[in-house]
């Protein structure tokens, strides 16, 4: 060592090994030593509850970051294989007693490994292909979901199972295939337009954000946002020229695409006179609500960037704390109740703070019994791609899930997130309740049971 600490308090050391150099350079040394080792992380980690190891842990993660950075252990695949083993769920921050900004030290670990990784050429194909030619752009989503359609309408899929063709595929691949909703090239913005006015007294201006796979996947849920918003008293813009939020690139370590795609969402959006910017997707909304951070070091963007995040806001947080009420059906008699379920999206809740809100609406819909489901706040395994690239972790956590949601004897499993729709909808069809229970997003039962005031 040079000296204990060198610039902005950084160890001042000439790591040999690369990776160490990368993580000394991106890594948050602050938030490093934040933590205080104090284990009120380990039972909110779902791979420490599934392994019981301590580097399985956000301890043991940080303990292992700091390690490197300090140059006690250099950083193995071990090292790689433990912070890839990670959800990024952030149920560990919530638990912090320091405020540990776990979230932020593990992207960057992430974009540190990926810097030095060594791809075989099918995976820097993919990577290639769907982070800078699918994703951000709008055409490719289009081309994308007009295919998908194509393929479950046409009789492909119908051909491709009976064939046996699937089992050419890993089988976590293959089931995900068969519970994948319909797609459309059709989205939101095609089937509304970029505006559509409040229903009764205005209450405020929302502009949609539309996401990527979410409006090739589930644009239907799109629309049924802004017809719920619209009807309680929001004036609603859906701006055409938005892009991906960039999640799965920050969390896949793309980190300078994912900057890339928020300046250009900024932009979109600033022009608008609007007073929130509406997301129907968790893990969408935790990076938009993040994007002061992601771009806090660009003295350009660091303003709008701000702006931005301050509006960002979920569509169930929006209803309750400043919609004007929803009108559902009445409660009618002698029906039986529905009982309904929900699996909270970690980054709703973990980042955006927002568990409550849905809560609050399911409990305003009539002829339904709201059961609390046992480990709602932990992760279902989905994380962005981590039920495909980590499918052994992804499917243990599952098959607890689904053991909690059985016995709610629950006819729905609702949830605020795409990937964790899908998720649930592979655990029903895997895990087989002996309730017939429907997984569904809960903008689309609300919107169902909604009187409309048109």
């Amino acid at each position: 060592m040079a000296s204990p600490t060198g610039k902005f308090g950084k160890p001042a050391i000439e790591h040999s090994n690369p990776l160490a150099r990368t993580l000394l350079e991106k890594l948050d040394y602050d938030q490093l030593t934040n933590c205080m080792r104090c284990g009120f992380c380990l039972p909110a980690c779902p791979t420490f509850h599934e392994t019981g190891m301590e580097p399985a842990s956000p301890r043991g993660r940080i303990a292992m970051m700091k390690a490197a950075v300090d140059g006690l252990m250099v950083p193995d695949q071990q090292f790689k294989d433990q912070m890839n083993l990670c959800l990024g769920c952030r149920a560990c921050e919530p638990a912090c007693p320091a405020d540990v900004k776990y979230g932020q030290l593990i992207e960057q670990t992430k974009e540190a490994i990926a810097e030095h990784a060594h791809y075989t050429a099918p995976v820097k194909i993919l990577r290639n292909t769907l982070f800078k030619k699918v994703f951000p752009k709008r055409g490719s989503l289009k081309l994308l979901g007009g295919t998908l359609a194509l393929y479950q309408k046409s009789g492909l899929k119908k051909m491709a199972r009976a064939s046996g063709m699937m089992r050419l595929f890993p089988k976590h691949l293959a089931e995900m295939e068969s519970i994948m909703p319909p797609a459309s090239s059709k989205g939101v913005v095609e089937r509304l337009g970029t505006f559509y006015p409040a229903q009764g007294e205005k209450v405020g201006t929302a502009a949609m954000f539309r996401g990527c796979i979410m409006d090739v996947m589930f644009a239907g849920t799109n629309v049924n946002t802004v017809e719920l918003l619209s009807a309680a008293g929001f004036d609603v813009y859906i701006p055409d020229a938005q892009v991906c939020c960039g999640a799965l690139h920050a969390h896949s370590g793309e980190i300078n695409d994912a900057r890339a795609l928020a300046k250009t969402n900024i932009e979109v959006f600033k022009k608008l006179d609007i007073d929130y910017i509406v997301s129907n997707a968790g893990g969408c909304g935790a990076l938009l609500v993040e994007y002061d951070h992601l771009l806090m070091q660009d003295d350009h963007y660091r303003e709008d960037a701000k702006w931005f995040a301050e509006r960002v806001i979920d569509v169930s947080t929006l209803l309750v704390t400043r919609g004007n009420p929803l009108r559902f059906a009445e409660q009618t008699a002698g029906q039986e109740e529905v009982k309904i379920t929900y699996q909270d999206s970690c980054h709703l809740r973990n980042v955006m703070k927002g568990a409550h809100a849905p809560r609050v609406l399911m409990k305003k819909v009539a002829n339904t019994e709201y059961i609390e489901m046992v480990d709602a706040d932990r992760c279902c395994g989905s994380a962005g791609i981590y039920n495909v690239v980590q499918p052994e972790m992804a499917g243990a956590i599952l098959a607890h899930k689904m053991e909690h949601a059985n016995n709610t004897q629950a006819s729905y499993m609702l949830t605020s997130n795409p990937g964790c729709l899908l998720q649930m909808k592979l655990g029903i069809e895997k895990h087989q309740p002996q309730q017939t229970m429907r997984a569904m997003h809960l903008v689309d039962f609300l919107r169902e049971r909604m009187i409309s005031s048109k």
